[in-house]
């Protein structure tokens, strides 16, 4: 009689480019044998296949942010209040994605509330998590590209499910697109389903609650509170323009 087959490690193929478990614990395949050389998921493999899902996503952190810090926002006169609750949420960075909470920041034009959600996405970056980084016109104007066959980049199924599968999405400039039917659904599609998936989002706009309740929709806001709660105001002159002198 012959004997049973051999679970096959998914390494035996070739290890030239076999990744490194970050626990330490599996050969870097995501699978552990154990008894009778019967395989079983890795705990790696479940971060491992949401980093998979989650490319073709924007994460770039732009250049003008990568050194942003909470001290810098405090020494450029951001509301302490704000300071305190972004601080609060970076060091509890893991527990708070892994819980779907967020934060949305509102406030004038350049009172550095670009500054404070780019400092939340490199802080999650940095900790290991998958992020998607979009302003409103470029992921409306990405969602547009997946329409166009002849590109053959992601089908609109497969980058809706990328960010929906990446732990924190990070939107800019909330209501500065022009408001028509077609935004409204695809802004509503994309924070309800974060939403049903307890998914975090880092929001920022320029425009107060009603008026962004005119611009996205009513629902589409209800659904942002009860993932980031209410606005935070980061209250301020334009910080990327030096004061005048006083003469």
């Amino acid at each position: 009689m012959s004997s049973a087959p051999r679970p096959v490690r998914l390494s035996d193929a070739g290890d030239a480019a076999q990744p490194v478990c970050p626990l330490g614990v599996c050969d870097g395949s995501g699978w552990i044998l154990g008894p009778e050389d019967v395989a079983r998921p890795c705990e790696c493999r479940e971060s491992r296949m949401a980093r998979r899902r989650a490319r073709g996503v924007r994460s770039v952190i732009p250049r003008r942010y990568r050194d942003v810090s909470i001290e810098i926002a405090r020494n450029d006169g951001v509301n302490p209040v704000v300071l305190k609750v972004v601080g609060d949420f970076l060091e509890e960075i893991g527990p708070r994605l892994d819980q779907g909470h967020g934060l949305w920041l509102a406030g004038g034009v350049g009172a550095g509330k670009t500054a404070l959600a780019m400092l939340v996405s490199k802080t999650a970056i940095e900790a290991g998590h998958t992020v998607a980084i979009y302003s409103l016109p470029k992921l409306l104007a990405r969602i547009r590209a997946t329409y166009e066959k002849d590109l053959g980049g992601d089908s609109y199924t497969q980058f809706f499910d990328r960010l929906i599968s990446v732990d924190l999405l990070h939107v800019d400039d909330l209501g500065v697109e022009k408001r028509s039917d077609w935004v409204l659904e695809q802004l509503y599609s994309v924070v309800n389903e974060r939403y049903e998936m307890e998914r975090s989002m880092v929001v920022t706009t320029n425009l107060e609650q009603p008026a962004l309740e005119e611009q996205i929709g009513e629902r589409t806001v209800s659904r942002l509170i009860e993932i980031c709660g209410p606005p935070l105001t980061v209250d301020g002159e334009d910080l990327r323009y030096p004061r005048a002198p006083a003469y």
